[in-house]
């Protein structure tokens, strides 16, 4: 088994967790047995929006391995057919023995593709592990604690019924509001070693970084305390229009491209109910509001 690990290490296939592994609530196994079953789930949203942060959050607070089945790192590994199902054979059970285990594919649309872009049929088949992938998810037990997450900023180009028939729960992950990016802008510059001050105009940032994902604020904040300026803090306070100018050479997220987003979330099953609720409640809501209005 050792020298298993060791080739999936090789590969960069199994990224070992660094945390103590089952000493936090999330990872417990009491806790796993009374939850629902939930073997995989799908982040949705915009590039740069943090939905790879999230997957390593949940690595970190529940003390998870991490095994990466993305296509773009399974590019010349494990060839042929035999190839991929020994790969996710391989891959699942020593999740299971590591158990908690996180089982990521990033851009997890290129498993489900409706058309194979020329780029992709050049190299390796992106949709050979789909098969052998929901085969492994069906063998996985309740009392399992593995859990496939995939992360995708384009699904409509993917087969929306394979991509819900493998990923039980979609979620889509928003463009962060005023309060997030305030808490975003703050902690990342304090983070880069950089003081906040009374000069440093923090609400004015969060205001004019509307549109912009977690990413593109990471970069301004890197592009702008540079070590040079970070030496000169002491006599030189930031200010806000120093972050400004690198923060608009990158790319918001458009809104149509979020609205086209929201248009394929609520196609899924999960969007399908979540709006049926929604229109439920607010036919509730409109109805106390006109028992009230008779009541005066």
């Amino acid at each position: 088994m050792d020298s298993l690990f060791e080739e999936l290490i090789g590969f960069g296939v199994l990224k070992k967790s660094e945390t103590v592994a089952l000493k936090d609530f999330v990872g417990s196994p009491d806790i796993h047995s009374m939850a629902p079953l939930i073997r995989s789930i799908l982040l949705v949203g915009p590039s740069g929006v943090g939905k790879r942060m999230l997957v390593k959050a949940v690595c970190t607070e529940t003390g998870a391995n991490l095994f990466d089945l993305s296509p773009d790192n399974l590019q010349g590994k494990y060839p042929g057919k035999t190839g991929v199902q020994m790969l996710v054979h391989i891959v699942f059970k020593a999740a299971r023995y590591l158990q908690p285990s996180v089982i990521w594919i990033g851009n997890a649309e290129k498993n489900f593709y409706k058309r194979i872009p020329k780029e992709d049929k050049e190299q390796m088949d992106p949709k050979r592990i789909k098969k052998d992938l929901t085969k492994a998810l069906r063998q996985l037990n309740p009392g399992d604690r593995v859990m496939l997450i995939g992360t995708t900023d384009r699904p409509q180009v993917a087969e929306m019924k394979g991509l819900c028939r493998t990923y039980e729960r979609v979620l889509l992950v928003p463009r962060p509001d005023y309060a997030s990016r305030y808490v975003l802008w703050k902690h990342m510059i304090e983070a880069r070693g950089g003081q906040v001050t009374q000069k440093l105009d923090i609400s004015a940032l969060a205001k004019v970084s509307d549109g912009y994902t977690p990413g593109c604020i990471l970069q301004a904040v890197h592009a702008a305390l540079t070590e040079r300026r970070l030496l000169r803090l002491s006599k030189w306070p930031l200010v806000a229009s120093e972050f400004l100018g690198h923060l608009a050479k990158l790319e918001p997220v458009h809104r149509e491209e979020e609205e086209s987003l929201k248009d394929w979330y609520f196609k899924t099953p999960l969007g399908k109910r979540r709006m049926e609720l929604s229109k439920d409640q607010d036919a509730a809501e409109e109805a106390k509001l006109a028992k009230e209005k008779k009541r005066k």
